[in-house]
């Protein structure tokens, strides 16, 4: 049987939800079934390539993935990533391997442009969309952010940092709210007043586990530090022009919130492709979904046919972005062939648009 403590594991993010999770894939797994009395649920809080920093909800060790563990996820197609549970056993004092990871509830990953899934987080039920209320403001991003957490199936939170020194914060956060969802939390806070820890209260339950998400120099540093009540991360300046930061925040971790909810902070997102489907992503953009039952034809792209719903009640900006985050999809979909083929029919599409207009000359 896994050897594992509830009250121990609760406060680095073990909750009812997780351990259904977990028995339900002890009944389908021969691994985890069969599971000696010798293996420790742990909870991975920092990679750095090979090295793995794990906490069984006391104190935290150093630990190696298993070779026959690596492959596995090698034939997956993805890594460990901090939030992950895995199964532990130590060999020797101090000796910990990594023998199998617990097949996360929720994962939060990114396509990098040659195609290949960046993993960024595990286990999230909570995900903190930061943004600056500076130069950092740009909403088409944020809508992009909402889109793939929702995709992952994690809870969006949006939440605006500098409040105090930003520029037309009120006008911001009024822009915000009547571009996106209804049913979507925008909090406005200063990261650096505990009044952010009341803010954010809702969200910061014992158990619960919260991702920070958005540029750098969006705060998000800033912000864990106020939640977690110790200055654990370095924080640095901005540039004036666009209000972005210098990478202060390296690598993932997680850290423990002075609430009970544990939250992973990460490095600034320059790109973010999705690693979803068309069909997952559409969904997060649940008012252009009920708009388009309303439109004349049925098969309406909402891309200026007439008596089109979605065109008339949706912003022109925000109707873009959804087209361009669904090519994004498409693309990220493609198998190395269908680029082929795509590129393939347009050069017979540009020669034959060529000959056309050559015909055409006296």
């Amino acid at each position: 049987m896994i050897d594992f403590d509830f009250a121990k594991l609760r406060r680095i993010g073990l909750n009812q939800e997780l351990i259904q999770h977990i028995a339900s894939l002890t009944s389908t797994s021969a691994v985890l079934a069969n599971a000696d009395d010798a293996t420790q649920l742990m909870r991975i809080v920092e990679t750095q390539r090979d090295q793995f920093t794990l906490h069984d909800g006391d104190s935290h060790h150093r630990a190696r993935a298993a070779t026959r563990l690596l492959h596995v996820l090698q034939a997956q197609a993805t890594t460990l990533a901090v939030g992950d549970w895995v199964l532990v056993q130590q060999h020797a004092p101090g000796d910990w391997w990594i023998t199998t990871r617990i097949p996360p509830f929720t994962h939060i990953a990114r396509r990098a442009n040659d195609g290949r899934r960046q993993s960024l987080a595990s286990n999230i039920d909570t995900a903190l969309l930061a943004m600056g209320l500076d130069a950092d403001f740009n909403p088409r991003r944020m809508e992009r952010y909402i889109a793939m957490a929702g995709a992952a199936g994690v809870a969006p939170v949006v939440v605006l940092t500098k409040a105090d020194i930003g520029t037309n914060v009120q006008q911001r956060v009024a822009e915000l709210r009547e571009r996106l969802p209804a049913n979507l939390p925008i909090i406005a806070v200063n990261g650096l007043d505990a009044q952010a820890r009341v803010e954010l209260a809702p969200w910061l339950g014992a158990g619960q586990t919260l991702v920070l998400l958005g540029s750098s120099g969006a705060g998000k540093s800033t912000l864990t530090n106020t939640l977690t009540c110790e200055p654990l991360q370095d924080t640095g300046p901005v540039r004036r022009g666009d209000g972005r930061g210098q990478h202060t925040t390296t690598s993932r971790s997680l850290h423990l919130c002075s609430e009970g909810a544990c939250i992973i902070d990460t490095p600034g997102l320059r790109t973010w492709r999705p690693d979803a489907d068309s069909e997952a992503l559409a969904a997060t953009f649940d008012d252009i979904e009920m708009l388009a039952k309303a439109c004349q034809f049925r098969d309406c792209r909402h891309q200026g046919e007439p008596g089109c719903n979605v065109a008339e009640h949706v912003a022109a900006d925000r109707l873009l972005n959804f087209h361009k985050l669904m090519r994004d999809a498409a693309r990220s979909e493609q198998t190395p062939l269908d680029r082929i083929a795509e590129r393939s029919k347009w050069k017979s599409l540009h020669k034959a648009s060529a000959a056309r207009l050559r015909n055409k000359r006296p």
